[in-house]
């Protein structure tokens, strides 16, 4: 992607230095007053053409804070199994295809998030108003149900239009501490439960769920940040497991129909492959025979510093997802290998243009209708979107955690610093090393042992260039 080149002035505080960022990646600014005045319109009057199913119970569970609340949730156990009610802002109710408000966010592909804002998909109004699953509000939903026997495998799905009422906005620490303190009953007790069944599954299809820990930009309240590793909780595996479900029933519907989006990511080619069973070796990874990747990673520990090294350097297994659109005949690559299925995004249509479009053609098929001509028009040029519009989202996100890094560091220049070595350069020498506090990932230049700890003094930390640099002590 083209970069603009800027002066290189030093930001004297963090906002400066997000404000850059946002030139530098051409990032849009304000919504033109046309895409504003329609989504004002709208949000008065959504399509409301829907079944009413308000008496569904659902909550939803999000991050503290979230305003874009693209899914809500309710369990049920049935005699022989468990049925999955899952609500999916219904987008499509607000906007349509061809308007203002769908050239724009075809313009923008998704939200993109900053420490300090968001580039939003969708104009506030609706995205944290009127199509948001906001507690206790009537909102037009695409509400999955997808019916699973004993074991957590489905044997039936279904997706329609439908008013929902969500109950009660709900986070991941309050369920995680529900479970974890024998309190949860209903939708949380199942939620568990369900989860669990659904990632035996997983990992007996040969999916692929890493344990590693998420690099976070958080507000201290002041007006400042600090970094922070985070591990997810169980309770986020649990509720991506109802999102991936959904996802899962959504590409089988597509397939059958052939017509629609998936998204998709290359089986690891051989080579790759054996390279990260030679690395699993070098730092005492056990990998037994007949073990598939996603066996092997689903119990290490990223705090043991080999096992986090590897974690880091077997991502390359991962890399290379994209989206392929068809109508007639399914395409040759129809699977997403970490999933080990077919499977495509339908569940955060607030914030990813392709989930409206996908979720328009399943309301179409499991209504046995022909997939409406703009949808059907818009489909072929989605991949091209998605894959510009994500590496964008990708390296502002990026760009953000590295300035953060740079400026919390720029007057230690000089400091030790205790660090794990999770990658090598074999080619060049260096690599890149992990920082417990303050929770950074940076390059280090020495000869650097490959999941080890390591001391390191920082050399470089530059808010202008948001790069740090460490040699090896």
């Amino acid at each position: 992607m083209p970069r603009i080149q800027v002066p290189d002035e030093i930001p004297l505080k963090l906002d400066d230095g997000f404000a850059r960022i946002r030139r530098e990646f051409r990032l849009p600014g304000d919504f033109p007053r046309a895409v504003l005045d329609e989504a004002a319109w709208v949000a008065r009057v959504p399509k409301l053409d829907a079944r009413d199913l308000t008496d569904v119970p659902f909550v939803s569970i999000d991050p503290p804070g979230s305003m874009d609340l693209d899914q809500a949730v309710h369990l049920e156990r049935l005699r022989a199994g468990y049925r999955v009610w899952y609500a999916v802002a219904d987008v499509g109710a607000f906007v349509r295809p061809g308007g203002v408000i769908d050239a724009e966010a075809r313009a923008r592909g998704a939200t993109v998030y900053l420490p300090a804002d968001t580039v939003p998909l969708h104009p506030r109004v609706l995205s944290e108003g009127a199509a948001s699953l906001l507690p206790g509000a009537l909102r037009p939903a695409a509400v999955w149900r997808v019916d699973l026997d004993a074991e957590g495998r489905t044997v039936g799905a279904d997706v329609q239009r439908g008013l929902v009422r969500s109950r009660e906005r709900l986070d991941y620490a309050y369920v995680q501490a529900a479970v974890d303190t024998g309190t949860a009953d209903g939708v949380l007790g199942l939620l568990a439960e369900i989860g669990e069944l659904r990632l035996a599954l997983e990992r007996e299809r040969g999916g692929v769920t890493l344990p590693t820990p998420e690099q976070e930009v958080v507000p201290t309240g002041d007006g400042g940040y600090r970094l922070e590793f985070r591990l997810p909780l169980p309770a986020e595996a649990w509720n991506a497991q109802i999102s991936l479900l959904a996802g899962m029933a959504a590409a089988a519907m597509m397939l059958d129909a052939e017509i629609g989006v998936l998204r998709v990511l290359p089986r690891p080619h051989a080579d790759a492959l054996a390279k990260v069973r030679r690395v699993a070796a070098a730092l005492d990874v056990p990998w037994p025979d007949g073990a598939g990747y996603g066996a092997v990673v689903h119990d290490l520990d990223a705090k043991n510093p080999q096992q986090a090294a590897f974690l880091h350097e077997s991502k390359v297994l991962l890399r290379g997802a994209g989206y392929v659109a068809f109508d007639g005949a399914p395409p040759r690559l129809a699977e997403h290998s970490a999933v080990a299925a077919p499977y495509t995004h339908v569940t955060a249509p607030l914030r990813r243009l392709v989930d409206r479009y996908a979720t328009e053609v399943c309301l179409a098929v499991a209504a046995g209708e022909p997939v409406p001509s703009d949808v059907r028009a818009g489909l072929a040029g989605l991949p091209d979107i998605m894959s510009v519009t994500g590496r964008r989202e990708k390296a502002v996100e990026r760009a953000g955690v590295d300035l953060v890094e740079a400026f919390l560091l720029r007057e230690r220049i000089g400091q030790a610093f205790a660090a794990v070595v999770i990658d090598v350069d074999g080619h060049h020498g260096g690599g890149q090393v992990q920082l417990a506090d303050p929770a950074v990932i940076a390059r280090c230049d020495g000869d650097l042992p490959l999941g080890e700890q390591v001391t390191v003094r920082l050399a470089q930390a530059d808010p202008a260039t948001r790069e740090v640099r460490f040699t090896l002590a």
